[in-house]
């Protein structure tokens, strides 16, 4: 079992940062990739960005390229998301997740084995 939980979620004006936070505690951190999605009111969790279990690697839904940036720190069982730039579109649920590390990068939901239970970003304009 992973425990996951999110935080630095807020309300923001459009062009501002927020930075998520996801700690985890349970088996082995360093044995999963983790990824980051997010769900608005009316609409399917969708793919936002994924680091692999090293840190070496990443990718990013097309959406928030060059706007949000993942990281992670193994010695401290934690995963980051900085969003910049951010817009109103942006506002929704953003759950953390872990996925058994792979060499391929996963971005569907169903990858995933364990997840946060959200923290809310609201983007006004």
């Amino acid at each position: 079992q992973v425990q996951l939980v999110e935080s630095g979620g807020g309300l923001v004006q459009a062009g501002g940062s927020l930075r998520l936070s996801c700690t985890a505690s349970g088996r082995t951190f360093s044995d999963y990739a983790m990824g980051w999605f997010r769900q608005a009111p009316g609409q399917d969790r969708e793919f936002v960005a994924v680091i692999s279990w090293s840190g070496s690697r990443t990718n990013y839904a097309d959406s928030v390229k060059g706007r949000f940036t993942v990281a992670r720190n193994n010695a401290k069982n934690a995963v980051y998301l900085q969003m910049n730039n951010l817009k109103p579109e942006d506002t929704a649920v953003y759950y953390c997740a872990a996925c058994p590390a792979t060499y391929e990068l996963r971005v569907a939901a169903a990858s995933y084995s364990y997840w946060g239970q959200g923290t809310q970003v609201t983007v006004s304009s």
